[in-house]
């Protein structure tokens, strides 16, 4: 009988240490799921911070790229001038995490991308004055029938200069400013007809010719995409279509050298 009672006690004392191991195994695997959970999320974030890094190396060639017309004196100094240590680096320092030297580096590409983005603006609003006096817009859409420089005069087949452009557009259609400016001339010319001639600033006028109405009159200001008269087939011209010219000093230029919009 005593037996019987000494091994019931010994396979109690079995059972409880197997529950007790069996518990912490449960617990030891879900620690385990944790930890991978938690790597899985560091791995992922490290992803997510080298494409950052690699976003922000674009920003640099970019940036690069949009200051180089001003020259180095406007443009903001880069931090990766190399200058040497003042004092030894902290073990502290060289036991840091990856994560937190890639985060680290990722803030200080974003802040110095920052400083270059605000200083840009900065030039852009100095600049906006000049950039919208600039006649930079198609004052109408359509094929160039005749191109600036000499061509064959379609009325005596003899070699001229034509000191604009020729754009098809169909009778009635709106021609608007390419930029800011004042009117110095709306009315009727023997060459163009119903004409206007703009003044920009800085010795720059566009000229419109062979309109068929006037929307503006001599003295007053117009802003850039301005609706200023239609174009027409008035003066000599054998068919609809708007000349265009710019001139600076006096001189025409030609004009596909200021259109981009």
């Amino acid at each position: 009988m005593a037996g019987l009672t000494v091994a019931a006690c010994a396979l109690g004392l079995l059972f409880g240490d197997w529950w007790n191991v069996r518990e912490k195994m449960q617990a030891s695997a879900h620690l385990f799921q944790q930890i991978d959970d938690q790597q899985n999320a560091i791995d992922g974030f490290n992803r997510r911070v080298a494409e950052l890094r690699r976003e922000v190396g674009t920003w640099r060639e970019l940036h690069a790229r949009i200051w180089e017309p001003f020259g180095p004196e406007l443009a903001p100094r880069s931090r990766e001038n190399g200058i040497g240590g003042g004092r030894a680096t902290s073990p502290d320092a060289l036991a840091q995490s990856p994560v937190a030297n890639e985060l680290d580096a990722l803030t200080e590409h974003v802040t110095e991308e920052g400083h270059s983005l605000r200083a840009l603006d900065r030039l852009i609003s100095k600049a906006r004055r000049a950039l919208v006096a600039i006649p930079s817009r198609w004052p109408v859409r359509g094929s160039v029938n005749s191109e600036f420089g000499n061509r064959l005069s379609p009325w005596t087949k003899a070699s001229e200069f034509h000191a604009g452009i020729d754009i098809g557009a169909n009778q009635g259609t709106q021609v608007r400013a390419p930029a800011q400016g004042r009117v110095v001339f709306a009315g009727a010319q023997n060459e163009f007809g119903l004409s206007v001639v703009l003044d920009h600033g800085q010795d720059l006028r566009t000229v419109y010719g062979h309109l068929s109405k006037v929307f503006v009159q001599s003295g007053q200001q117009v802003e850039r995409g301005a609706v200023i008269a239609l174009s027409g087939n008035t003066g000599r011209s054998s068919g609809p279509h708007l000349h265009y010219e710019i001139l600076v000093k006096g001189q025409a230029v030609n004009p596909r050298a200021y259109l981009w919009d």
